[in-house]
C-alpha cells in the first residue's frame, strides 16, 4: 500500500519527541476503567490475566501493551475508552508478570512470544465475529510478527491490526535506546526489570542468577543475560533475530496499520519500512513528523489523535 498521509500537527512543546513521550504518562488524568479480569490458564501450566470490558458487541478488540507495562498503562486505557465507548468490546492482555503476580514459570513474557496472544484469541472464538488487534512498542512488535510470521493458520474473524511506535527491527532499536538521549527511559525500564530477575530468582535459584544485574547498563544487556535465557534464545543476539517483525511485514494477509514518528527515540532508521509497505497489497505506512514514543499527545482534547487513527482503520475494516 502506498504510504498513507498524515495530519497529525501537535503545539510547540510537543514537537519535542521526549516531552510528546514523557506527557502523557505523567500528566494524563483518565477514568478508570471498569474492567473485569479473567485467568487464562496455558498449555505449560502458568496463566494470563486479561482485562475485559463487555459490552454486548460481537465485535472485541485485543490491546497488547509495550514493555513493563499492563493493562493500567495509560495509552491502554485511553484506547480502550474509545473503542468501548463506539460498540467494541475489550480483551487488554497482561503478559507474563505484568499483571502484577509473579507467573509460575521460568518463561517470562518477550517481543515475539505470539502463543501467548494465540492462545487469548483462540479463546475468544467463539463469542466473536470480528476481531482486530492493537499492539503499542513491544505489544506493536507482537501483532505484527503474529499476523505475517505464518507460524499459526490465522482465523478469518481477524480483521484488522494497528500497531503503534514499533521497533520493528529490534537489534537495531537496542543500538538506538543505548544511546545517551534515551538514557532516562533506559533506567525506568532496568528499574523495575532488576526487581522482577529478583523475584524470579526468589522462585527459581538455580536457574536465575543475580551476579549479571550488577553489569545491566543497557537494554541490550538484559536481553543479552536475562531475556534471551529465560525464553530459550542463545543469546541478545538471537532473539532479536527470531522475534523481530520487519522480515513477515510483506506476508500480512489482511489489512495492518504500523504508525511510527519520524521523531521516536527508541527507533532506528530501520524501523521504518516504506519498501514493505510500497509493495505489500495489506500492509500500511504512517509516518508523522511528531509524536515521539507512543506519545501523539492532542493537548487538551479528550481523545488523542493516536486514538482516533486507530479507531478510524478498525472501522475501515468491518
Amino acid at each position: 500500500m502506498p504510504i498513507l498521509a498524515t495530519d497529525y500537527q501537535p503545539t510547540f512543546p510537543f514537537r519535542n519527541a521526549h516531552i510528546n513521550t514523557i506527557y502523557s504518562s505523567l500528566f494524563r488524568r483518565l477514568k478508570p476503567l471498569p474492567f473485569k479480569r479473567k485467568r487464562i490458564e496455558t498449555l505449560d501450566d502458568d496463566f494470563l490475566d486479561i482485562d475485559f470490558m463487555e459490552n454486548g458487541s460481537r465485535k472485541i478488540v485485543v490491546l497488547c501493551h509495550g514493555l513493563e507495562g499492563s493493562s493500567s498503562s495509560t495509552y491502554i486505557q485511553a484506547t480502550a475508552a474509545l473503542l468501548s465507548a463506539n460498540g467494541y468490546a475489550i480483551a487488554a492482555m497482561n503478559y507474563r508478570f505484568c499483571s502484577g503476580e509473579i507467573n509460575r514459570q521460568l518463561t517470562t513474557y518477550h517481543s515475539g512470544k505470539t502463543d501467548d496472544l494465540h492462545l487469548v484469541i483462540s479463546q475468544l472464538l467463539p463469542d466473536y465475529d470480528a476481531i482486530y488487534l492493537v499492539g503499542f512498542s513491544l505489544g506493536g512488535n507482537l501483532v505484527l510478527k503474529y499476523s505475517g510470521d505464518g507460524h499459526y493458520v490465522l482465523s478469518d474473524k481477524i480483521k484488522a491490526t494497528v500497531a503503534v511506535s514499533v521497533p520493528v527491527d529490534l537489534h537495531n532499536s537496542s543500538l538506538e535506546l543505548s544511546k545517551p538521549k534515551n538514557l532516562l527511559y533506559t533506567w525506568r525500564f532496568l528499574h523495575t526489570l532488576r526487581k522482577k530477575i529478583i523475584l524470579k530468582h526468589q522462585q527459581y535459584p538455580d536457574e536465575v542468577a543475580l551476579a549479571p544485574l550488577r553489569q545491566l547498563k543497557k537494554l541490550i544487556d538484559f536481553d543479552e543475560h536475562y531475556t534471551s535465557s529465560l525464553n530459550g534464545f542463545k543469546n541478545a543476539a538471537d532473539y532479536y533475530t527470531k522475534a523481530s517483525s520487519k522480515p513477515f511485514l510483506g506476508s500480512i494477509q489482511f489489512p495492518a496499520l504500523l504508525i511510527n514518528a519520524m521523531d521516536d527515540p527508541f527507533l532506528s532508521q530501520s524501523c521504518f519500512p516504506v519498501e514493505e509497505a510500497e509493495k505489500s497489497s495489506y500492509f500500511h505506512l504512517m509516518t508523522p513528523p511528531y509524536g515521539g514514543h507512543v506519545g501523539f499527545v492532542s493537548f487538551n482534547r479528550k481523545h488523542y489523535w493516536i486514538e482516533k487513527q486507530i479507531m478510524a482503520f478498525i472501522e475501515s475494516n468491518p
